[in-house]
């Protein structure tokens, strides 16, 4: 608080302010993850933005090098009623669950997708892989990831108008179907398969959003808790010394400025209010013992005069300015400069000259 908050009737211009509190330090880490119903997973250049860009309004940036996409891409797709979003994830690689290729920062942006799009490659120019071998890597790294095991899961044979791309596609199908995935040959050149991707993607929107718990519109009431402020304890530590704990002696000593004489007498005086001193002289305290306000290992200790042997009683209070009067009422003032008056004109009659 600044000065003028402490001023009052007899302390008119304070010449002291309150400190303000150290602050709480800390880090925080903040990540994002990306909210979508749909999620496109699998290899770099698989054809993912190519095909949010088909299915959607979205524009990504599509490009024929790996990692083209950095961050995730967001579409609305409209298959009849439905209306859902799907998130373009970036390029997954082997490692990924271990922060490979930024695995670990691209991943996290599928917890929250309720269907997993596996999109693989027909066409890939890589002799080591091929869409079953890819669909397995990036399984591994999902399963390695954890908490996606319960999303249910679309291949979607991408880039089928190769003529290569094709032939893979429909000597793997039969494969992939064995395993229990639902496949979905499609192009995104060619806008082949669309329809079809996107109206089964809308029913497993739909069925997980009604499996879904409801979740009822509840009026928040917070309430804040009462806290103690005003008490205080008072603890003899050893012979001379007495710590006084609390959160109002402490918080006070952390606002005084101890450079200013009128701050710690201001300081003084609200300990004095607050019923510190009276505590200390039951303890067992004694003129110049040592007090300690707060804890141990960041207290201040300063010798301790009572302020009844100080005759501080017959003053006015600390941190205020005493060439004002305490007020009083209008009837005890007239009183008191009758008396005054009465006092001049009997020294006046009792005057002698001579």
């Amino acid at each position: 608080l600044g000065n003028a908050a402490l001023a009052s009737a007899r302390r008119k211009a304070p010449g002291f302010a309150l400190l303000g509190e150290p602050g709480d330090l800390g880090d925080i880490v903040l990540e994002l993850k990306t909210v979508a119903d749909v999620a496109l997973v699998g290899y770099p250049s698989a054809g993912k933005s190519s095909l949010i860009s088909v299915l959607s309004a979205a524009k990504p940036k599509i490009a024929d090098y790996p990692f083209t996409t950095l961050v995730p891409n967001l579409g609305v797709v409209t298959a009849g009623s439905t209306v859902y979003t799907v998130a373009d994830v970036p390029g997954l690689i082997p490692g990924a669950s271990q922060g490979r290729g930024l695995g670990l920062e691209f991943l996290r942006h599928v917890e929250r997708c309720s269907v997993l799009v596996h999109v693989l490659d027909t066409a890939t120019l890589e002799s080591d892989r091929d869409p079953v071998s890819d669909l397995d890597i990036i399984e591994e790294e999902l399963r390695q990831y954890g908490g996606l095991g319960n999303r249910p899961r679309v291949v979607v044979l991408n880039k089928i108008d190769v003529p290569d791309g094709k032939d893979l596609a429909e000597m793997v199908r039969p494969d992939l179907e064995a395993r229990g995935y639902r496949v979905f040959e499609v192009s995104a050149v060619a806008h082949t398969g669309l329809k079809e991707l996107s109206y089964a993607l809308a029913e497993l929107v739909a069925t997980a959003r009604a499996a879904r718990p409801k979740e009822e519109a509840t009026r928040v009431v917070i309430r804040p808790k009462a806290v103690d402020e005003a008490g205080f304890t008072v603890t003899r530590e050893e012979e001379g010394l007495f710590r006084v704990r609390g959160e109002k002696p402490e918080r006070w000593v952390r606002q005084t400025d101890f450079n200013n004489d009128e701050a710690v007498g201001y300081l003084a005086d609200r300990l004095n209010r607050l019923g510190v001193e009276e505590q200390l002289l039951k303890a067992g305290a004694r003129s110049g013992d040592g007090v300690a306000i707060g804890p141990e290992d960041n207290a201040v200790v300063f010798d301790w005069e009572p302020s009844v042997m100080a005759g501080a009683e017959m003053l006015g209070r600390r941190g205020e300015d005493h060439r004002f009067e305490a007020p009083r009422p209008a009837a005890q003032r007239r009183r008191d400069r009758q008396a005054e008056r009465d006092e001049t004109e009997q020294e006046y009659d009792d005057f002698e000259p001579f």
